[in-house]
């Protein structure tokens, strides 16, 4: 049985509105094949009488035996029929290739001989003889208009000469003039954006454009995309740009618009929804548009700064999360998502500039168990459930590709940590498929951390901004760090050094190939010490 067959279709008990919430997958108490502890486990099989039949095996009549052997098949059905329905809940879980034995998980020293090398010499043979390496194939431009002809017919091909932020003039009804953010959804689900709504609506008027009878407004997409990964430092990165006088953001940091809102869903708990077209994303950044307007109108203060001005946004999950594919497209089962959300940002605006941060990523894991985990928290209790992922991991690369496992859906909502996202190299692959080198900038937390003022003038640097007054320059680096971890969480500690030897190596052949790509030794971090510097 493959992961294939795992994928969500038509009159499958495992539906689609079934699936946890991507934000609290922490909660569930996921089990494998080889906890043999499993709540549904058959009472009745009971081996205690077995040795004693054998002895006298001899002694059992034809009959007997012929009863003793349907026993045996009996029994196999049962046990047959538990695997079944534990494959309905959505995951292949043949027989691993290789198997964990008890171990003393607090001093990383084993019961019995352990040895977890085969798994990871296993997954770098995977590495070296998979086409994952291999440029994935880009789909033609025309068949990533097809899937959402609306999206292209609202973003022109060109955009406005002399102004920084790609932007350009969209003609506006009466009916849309009167009120512009009516009926936007994300006003309706953030209340921060509303208080925006309904202060750039009593502007509205003043920063409309008239040209031959009619009206327009300026439009503007993001300059620039602060892509990922969770846990990496993004919500600070966010805050402190949200400083500059030249950078405009939209007061939501995640819109997770590209990933998730265009196709219609929130939150996998409550499935699919009404979609936020494209209208709704650019109301995000009209904060932006109508202080460019006002430069190009000469109605600022004469130094055209406004042209200047350049918007972003800030969603970890735009690196990573394509998933909404498998439930788009369940008849085709591709073992890869089609499309990725690169591919239509591309599209649209060639020269974005993206933006990475990264920290290693065992500490990553760990941090992010902490925080979506909301309740019955240890080390121990991470321990264990890396353990689990790994095992489910090793399992799809049997079966499949590696870039199969980073996008299969079924595998990320099975797994009970999530363990792919910091395979950072096969998702920053697949972005130097559609985006110039140049245009990414990959950042560390652990520097970022340790020398704020160095990185963010890297940053700075990227997106042409500064310099600074004095006066935001101390603001800024006296901000203190956003989203850091909590004090309960502090008194957990670091993980266990066997769990950090597991991930240590289960990541080793990742930020390799990573620290390769990006010519930075850097990126193979050193799993010798915690990550308490980064607090986060």
């Amino acid at each position: 049985m493959s992961l294939k067959d795992c994928s969500p279709q038509e009159g499958h008990s495992h539906s689609f509105h079934s699936l946890p919430l991507a934000e609290h997958y922490g909660k569930r108490s996921v089990r494998t094949f080889l906890d043999f502890r499993h709540a549904n486990t058959p009472e009745t099989l009971n081996t205690k009488g077995f040795p004693l039949v054998f002895f006298n095996l001899r002694c059992i009549s034809k009959v007997k035996l012929v009863s003793f052997l349907m026993g045996l098949t009996l029994m196999f059905l049962i046990m047959a029929s538990y695997v079944l329905m534990w494959d309905r809940k959505g995951l292949s879980l043949t027989a691993l290739p290789y198997q964990f034995r008890p171990m003393d998980i607090r001093t990383g020293t084993g019961t019995t001989e352990v040895s977890t090398e085969n798994i990871f010499i296993d997954l770098k043979m995977l590495m070296n003889m998979t086409s994952f390496k291999q440029p994935r194939k880009i789909p033609d431009k025309k068949d990533i208009i097809d899937t959402d002809p609306h999206l292209f017919s609202v973003i022109p091909r060109h955009f406005l000469p002399n102004v920084k932020s790609p932007c350009w003039y969209e003609e506006i009804s009466s009916e849309v003039s009167s009120d512009p953010y009516q009926h936007n959804r994300f006003s309706l689900r953030s209340k921060s954006f509303k208080n925006v709504c309904d202060h750039m609506r009593t502007n509205f008027p003043r920063h409309m454009w008239h040209r031959d009878g009619k009206l327009f407004r300026l439009r503007c997409l993001p300059y620039f995309y602060i892509i990922g990964q969770p846990k990496c430092g993004t919500t600070d990165l966010f805050n402190r740009l949200l400083m500059l006088p030249e950078v405009k953001f939209n007061t939501m940091k995640e819109p997770h618009w590209w990933t998730r809102k265009r196709f219609g869903y929130i939150r996998f708990k409550k499935g699919f929804q009404e979609r936020f077209p494209i209208e709704d994303y650019l109301d995000l950044f009209d904060l932006a548009a109508q202080n460019i307007q006002e430069g190009i109108s000469g109605n600022s203060s004469g130094d055209q700064r406004a042209l200047h001005i350049i918007t972003g946004e800030a969603s970890a999950s735009t690196m990573w999360d394509n998933q909404a594919w498998s439930y788009l497209h369940p008849d085709l089962k591709p073992s890869e998502p089609p499309f990725l959300a690169q591919d239509f940002i591309h599209a649209v605006q060639p020269g974005a500039k993206i933006i990475i941060i990264l920290r290693n990523p065992a500490e990553r894991l760990y941090s992010d168990y902490l925080y979506f985990t909301m309740a019955n928290k240890s080390v121990e209790d991470f321990h264990q459930k890396v353990v689990e992922s790994l095992q489910l991991f090793q399992t799809c690369l049997s079966e499949t590709s590696l870039r199969s496992c980073a996008y299969n859906t079924s595998l990320f909502y099975t797994m009970p940590v999530r363990l792919t996202l910091g395979m950072y190299f096969v998702f920053l692959l697949d972005w130097l498929t559609v985006f110039h080198r140049e245009q990414l900038l990959v950042l560390r937390l652990e520097d970022y951390a340790a020398n704020l003022k160095k990185t963010i003038k890297t940053v700075f640097d990227f997106l042409s901004v500064g310099p600074l007054s004095e006066q935001v320059e101390a603001a800024l680096s006296k901000r203190p760090m956003s989203n850091t971890r909590r004090v309960q969480d502090k008194n957990l500690g670091p993980m266990l050094p066997a769990t950090r030897n597991l991930l240590s190596k289960f990541y080793l052949p990742f930020n390799t190939e990573l620290s390769g790509v990006l010519n930075n030794s850097a990126f193979l971090w050193s799993y010798s010490g915690t990550d308490t510097d980064t607090n986060k």
